[in-house]
Order: structure tokens, then C-alpha cells, then sequence
């Protein structure tokens, strides 16, 4: 197998490049340095591809070794034959190789291996030849054996078509027929458990029938959670005949009297065989389908999330809300350091409302509170109304936020927050990291599993390895596209860089903290357990701010700072001026002087060069500062009931899923937009108009209070996209 020309033909890229991002994943590269420090050798391509690629290039591995064991079994068995050798050549994915592996599989007692060891093969040999002068019943008296129970000839006929039965299972080609079959024309059909489920959260599903090929993704896992929970009775059929008529055809030559024993032994095969292992095979097909379109859906929304911009040098408020315990405060000033902890019980049942309203107000003009971060969970609304009602009262602009504390409880009560505020209680951890998402959203959220943050849909049914490996790349992508201060970072978000191990990341602020804040990347070299080679994977992507060197502060690798200096020193411009900004004329200079010859007199590549010239004219800069700002508020606050069809608002996109995207409005219920709501376009996904993040202009189509559904539209005139399907 070619892998290389594989991955060049999947991924529509040249050889060279494929070739070289398979030696680089083999030297023990990592995504982010492949992707950012080493463009010249596979053309740019973004960390996204390459990713992609890393997980092709493990899995037609497997598929090569898996192929060798197979071929190595079967020679054993002295079974090979040229035609199995190249069928073995041929094979492209798992289940080909497993089809050509399967007569030679050892199996548990089966019918047709009992029928084996009581010799009946030769009987089974005898019907298949189909002679039309054969006598079956006289040809199968010579079987009958006490000793062998064979009790009369029609158990030796019944243990010979159970031999052909099971061979015609085994028959590679049929199985790929059958499955060809049932995955274009299959039929899936689906009726409640009981009447209560007929009403209950599946009662889309009730009585639903569809296609197998116009099956949504998050259908398939709807109903695959419907039928573990036993609520739904899933059954897939095709046309009557067309499944009999695959398994007949090759073995039944004529009408004959063994013709029919040998039709009678397919259609068993068939129905009592092969059907249910294909339909099997098929849905665990469909649900990997949907699994990986659904992954992919929860690893953008998280990226989204975690990449929303920051709310910087602004000492914040959070809230975590509750009933009967009261809503615990804590003030971080704008680092993300704890001023000040308390409780107020302004919610039922204690409705200190007043006494809530002093507490707050001497803690705003305490600390110079410039925004509130309340949690979204029990009393949300409750003290985010409370806290709508305070803002107008206070000596200065005070603004709130609503955001997702969606892991909140399992980030407070772990070891990692015991170590990071050992004086806190886990209520006041919570308030903390509620107030941090808002200042600062990556840092904070990365210390969560991220399947705990809920930004996906059905991640609980999801292949847990394939999940958190999607999910894990998405924070390491994420936290290097940004970088971090590696004098301020907390080991958990160090431990997302590029070569750094969670032992190393704490070996770093342990070495922060004995000796003081690093001077320049080099001193890194000093921590315990990080090497050159840890080195050269990390050292882009960590930021020394006010360090020796003004490129420390940059993610222009270290490798490349004599290229740097004498880029600067070319156009008579210093490092200095780097720091202070003032090379806003350089990218203007270097295409003057012409990119290529000025990158060849560099010693590195144009990517490189184009790469140099962005960091040092914005030295430190942070990508999210490019996107629009958090949608804070300060007025008043609505309830459902509040809402009528046509009324305008802003909202920010909390979760976005196969079928439309969750808007919170500023109510407690986010509304939900329909895909072909979104715009005025057709779109395969919502993922190709909105994020999550994005503040949006959105109208009321519908509200249902009982039922607490909001019906949203982001086309003004609210009329759904004709090109929907």
C-alpha cells in the first residue's frame, strides 16, 4: 500500500508535501510547530489538515499491519492463494480485510461446524453440484450415523444445508453486495416502546420512517439513545426478494431437487446470517458517520469558545447563583487575581434583597468593578434580574454577562483547584472561574475536561477516544495559535503547549516561583526535564513579555532571530523599535525589495519571512483581539413571556448543532434558529454562516412558555430558505 500517494490523493496535496509531513510527525514534530515553524516543507498547510492527516496516516497504518496479520494467518493455514493475496493487496478499508479473513477465522460452534464434524461436508459438496439426476434423500441415507447423531436423512439434509448456509455467509463477495445494498436502498423505520415514550422527548420518532442515505447525523444518534433507553423499536428492511435474490444467485443453478435444497440453505444463510450481520455492520457504520460529523461539530464549537475574545484590564464580579446556599461572590482584579470572597442571599427563599444590594455596592466601589459574570445555572435568572436591577444604582457603568458554567462544579472540586485556592470551599472556586470565563475564556477553560464544557450535541454517546483526541487538539490549537506568558500561565494551560508535558508545565512555574520570573526564552533550558528538543517544540509559543530580548515577546522562534535582527538591521531599524512599534512601514519595505531575493539573502523561506514581518510589526498581539467584543448588558431583564412574534433583538451564539444554532437572547432560555432560519442561502450546516460567539441580530418567530421553546429567525423578513430540503 502507497500511503504516501493515498494521503496525496485524499488530502489534495503534492508528494512532497505529504512525504515531508509524514517525516516530520515521525521525528516526534507536533502539530502546532509543523504547522507554524515549518511551512516551507509541506506548503502551508493549516494545522487542521495536518491533524487530519496525522489520524489517516495512524489509521492505513493499522489497516497495513492488520492486513500482514491476516495474511500471516491464513498462510498458516496453508489457505493463501494468489487470488487472496491480491484481493488482500486491493483492500482499502477494515471491513474488506475482514470479510477476506472470515472463512478463515476460528469461529465458536456453529450449526455448520457441528454439521462439519459429523462428516456431512461431502453430502453439503453433492448439492451444491445440483445434478439434476441426484436423488438427495438417497444420496444423504448413506449419512445417517447413530454414532455420529445423524439420527434419519432429513437431519443429515438439515446439517449439509447448514454447511452451505454458513459458507455462503462467509462468501466476501455476497457480503459486499448485501451491504452495498442495504446502505443505498435500506429503509429504517422506527415506532415508540410504549405509549408514554410516544409523547415523551423521541415523539419526533414515534412513528418515523427514512432512507437509510437521507438519514441526518444527529437523527442516527437520536435514535440510537432512543433504543438504548428502550423507548424505540428500530428495524431496517430493503425491498422483499432483493436480499434473497443476492444470495441465490451465484449458488442456485437450477430447479432441481438439490436446486432447491441449495435456494432453501441461501435464503436461510441469508435471513438468519448474513441480514442481521449486515445491518449491524451497517447502522455501527452509520453511527461512526454520525459520531465523526458530530466530533467534528463539538471540536469547532469548542475552538469558538475557547478562542472568544478576552475581557482585559477589567476587574470583574462573579456570581455563582443559588437558592437556599446563597450566591457566592468573588472579586479577581485583572489578572485573574482574588481580591475578595463573600455571600449575598438575594434569591428566594431568603430574599435579602437589600442587604444584597449593600454587599454588592461596597464591593463595586471597593474594587473599582467595571462587570459583573453571573453563571447560568440554578437562580441564573433570578440574580441576573437582581443584578439588572442594581447596575442603574451604582456611582459608575457597571455591565453583566451571562455565561455558561457548564463544568464549573467539576473544575472546583477537583485536585487541581484544591491546589490553585486550598482556602476557598468549592462554592467560591466556582465563583471564581465564572468570573475568570469572562476575563479570560481560554486560560480558564482549559483547566476542564473539555467533554464537561457542552458545546456539542450527544458528546455522551460519542467513541470516548476519538472524542477526547478531537477534543485535545482543539485546545492545543487553540492555546498555541495565542500563546502564552510564561511568567503568569498556570501549569494546566502550559501544559497545552507544543512539547510540554503536564510535568514539565508544573517543573516551569516551579522553577517561576523559586527563582523568579524568566529574562528570556533560553533560561527555559534550565527547567528540569526540558530538553532541546522540548525546546524547540515550545519555545515559539511562550511569551516573555518586558524580557531582555523585545523577539521574546513574539512567536518568531528562536531559530530564527539572527534572520530577525538582520531583517531589521537591513532596512535600518532596531530591536527596540520592535517593541515599541514603530515598524508599521516594514511590510511595505520588504515587498519593495522583493520578497524572494529578500528571503534568500535571509537564509529562510518566504512563509517564514511573511510570518517575521506580521509578529514584529505586532509584537505580543493576541489573535482574539481581532474579533468582536463580548455582548455585555446592563438593562433590564426579560422573561419569556415578555417576547411576541417580530420583536428584534441581539443575542450571543452559545451551541450550534447539525439542525441550527442556540442564541441566548438575555432570557433564561436560549431560542433556537433553525438552519433555514440562518440566512437567506442554502447551507449544509450551520457551521458555514455562524460561531459560537457570534453577537447576531435575531427576530422572534415563535414562543411556547409552557414548554419554555423559543422559535428565533436571523432573516429579517422570517421567511425559511426555500432551497431547504
Amino acid at each position: 500500500m502507497d500511503i504516501i500517494k493515498i494521503l496525496t490523493e485524499e488530502f489534495q496535496v503534492r508528494e512532497e508535501q505529504a512525504q515531508n509531513v509524514v517525516a516530520l510527525l515521525d521525528d516526534g514534530k507536533t502539530v502546532p510547530f509543523i504547522a507554524r515553524y515549518r511551512k516551507e516543507m509541506h506548503g502551508a498547510l493549516d494545522d487542521q489538515t495536518i491533524r487530519r492527516m496525522a489520524l489517516r496516516l495512524q489509521a492505513l497504518r493499522n489497516l497495513v499491519e492488520r492486513k500482514e496479520e491476516v495474511r500471516t494467518a491464513i498462510e498458516n493455514k496453508g489457505a493463501m492463494t494468489e487470488e487472496i493475496s491480491k484481493a488482500l493487496d486491493a483492500a482499502m478499508t477494515m471491513v474488506e480485510v475482514e470479510d477476506i479473513y472470515r472463512p478463515y477465522k476460528e469461529k465458536r460452534r456453529t450449526r455448520g461446524s457441528v454439521a462439519r464434524e459429523k462428516g456431512l461436508t461431502p453430502l453439503a459438496d453433492l448439492l451444491l453440484a445440483q445434478e439434476q439426476t441426484t436423488d438427495p434423500e438417497q444420496a444423504a441415507a448413506a449419512y445417517v450415523s447413530e454414532e455420529k447423531d445423524v439420527p434419519d436423512v432429513q437431519a443429515a439434509l438439515q446439517g449439509a444445508m447448514d454447511i452451505i448456509a454458513e459458507d455462503i455467509s462467509d462468501n466476501a463477495r455476497i457480503r459486499t453486495e448485501m451491504r452495498d445494498l442495504y446502505q443505498r436502498f435500506g429503509t429504517l423505520t422506527c415506532t415508540a416502546a410504549d405509549e408514554e415514550a410516544a409523547e415523551g422527548v423521541y415523539k419526533n420518532y414515534a412513528e418515523f420512517e427514512c432512507l437509510l442515505p437521507r438519514l441526518q447525523g444527529h437523527q442516527i444518534l437520536a435514535l440510537n439513545r432512543g433504543e438504548k433507553e428502550e423507548a424505540l423499536k428500530i428495524n431496517i428492511t430493503v425491498s422483499d426478494g432483493l436480499a434473497e435474490q443476492i444470495c441465490c444467485k451465484p449458488y442456485v443453478k437450477n430447479k432441481s431437487r438439490c436446486g432447491e435444497l441449495v435456494r432453501l440453505a441461501a435464503c436461510d444463510s441469508c435471513k438468519r446470517l448474513i441480514v442481521p450481520s449486515i445491518i449491524r455492520e451497517v447502522r455501527n457504520a452509520l453511527f461512526e458517520d454520525a459520531s465523526a460529523k458530530a466530533i467534528r461539530v463539538f471540536a469547532s464549537n469548542l475552538g469558538q469558545l475557547l478562542m472568544q475574545p478576552p475581557l482585559k484590564n477589567t476587574v470583574t464580579l462573579g456570581l455563582d447563583p443559588a437558592y437556599r446556599t446563597g450566591c457566592k461572590l468573588a472579586v479577581v482584579d485583572a489578572t485573574g487575581k482574588v481580591l475578595d470572597t463573600g455571600v449575598i442571599y438575594p434569591t428566594p427563599p431568603h430574599n435579602k434583597i437589600a442587604e444584597a444590594n449593600r454587599k454588592v455596592t461596597e464591593l463595586v466601589n471597593k474594587y473599582n468593578i467595571e462587570a459583573v459574570s453571573i453563571g447560568n445555572g440554578t437562580a441564573s435568572r433570578e440574580s441576573e434580574s437582581f443584578i439588572a436591577d442594581l447596575l442603574p444604582t451604582l456611582s459608575h457603568k457597571v455591565s453583566y454577562m451571562v455565561v455558561s458554567e457548564a463544568g464549573a462544579s467539576v473544575y472546583s472540586a477537583s485536585e487541581l483547584a484544591a491546589e490553585e485556592f486550598p482556602e476557598y470551599d468549592v462554592a467560591l472556586r466556582s465563583a471564581v472561574s465564572i468570573a475568570r470565563r469572562l476575563q479570560d475564556p481560554l486560560a480558564e477553560l482549559v483547566k476542564i475536561d473539555p467533554k464537561a464544557i457542552g458545546v456539542g450535541q450527544y458528546q455522551h454517546d460519542m467513541p470516548p477516544k476519538e472524542l477526547q483526541t478531537a477534543l485535545d487538539g482543539v485546545v492545543e490549537e487553540c492555546v498555541n495559535a495565542v500563546g502564552v506568558d510564561v511568567n503568569t500561565a498556570s501549569a494546566p494551560l502550559l501544559s497545552h503547549i507544543a512539547g510540554i508535558s503536564p510535568a514539565v508545565a508544573k517543573n516551569i512555574v516551579r522553577y517561576r516561583e523559586e527563582n523568579g520570573a524568566f529574562d528570556n526564552r533560553r533560561q527555559l533550558l534550565k527547567v528540569p526535564k526540558l530538553g532541546p528538543k522540548a525546546f524547540e517544540q515550545c519555545a515559539g509559543f511562550l511569551r516573555i513579555p518586558g524580557g531582555t530580548s523585545p523577539l521574546d515577546n513574539t512567536a518568531v522562534h528562536p531559530e530564527s532571530y539572527a534572520a530577525a535582527e538582520k531583517l531589521l538591521a537591513h532596512f535600518g531599524f532596531r530591536l527596540e523599535d520592535a517593541a515599541a512599534g514603530k515598524l508599521s512601514g516594514l511590510a511595505e519595505s520588504v515587498k519593495k525589495a522583493g520578497k524572494s531575493t529578500l528571503a534568500k539573502e535571509l537564509d529562510i523561506g518566504s512563509y517564514t519571512l511573511d510570518d517575521m514581518v506580521s509578529e514584529l510589526q505586532k509584537p505580543g498581539r493576541d489573535p482574539r483581539d481581532l474579533l468582536p467584543p463580548p455582548l455585555l448588558r446592563s438593562g433590564n431583564v426579560m422573561e419569556i413571556k415578555d417576547l411576541t412574534p417580530g420583536m428584534e433583538l441581539m443575542g450571543t451564539v452559545r451551541n450550534i448543532v447539525d439542525f441550527g444554532c442556540f442564541v441566548d437572547i438575555g432570557v433564561h432560555e436560549d431560542g433556537l434558529v433553525h438552519i433555514s432560519q440562518i440566512c437567506d442561502r442554502y447551507i449544509k450546516h450551520p457551521l458555514e454562516a455562524v460561531k459560537v460567539g457570534d453577537v447576531v441580530k435575531v427576530w422572534v418567530l415563535d414562543v411556547d412558555v409552557k414548554r419554555s421553546r423559543i422559535s428565533l429567525t436571523m432573516v429579517k423578513d422570517g421567511k425559511k430558505n426555500r432551497n431547504r430540503r
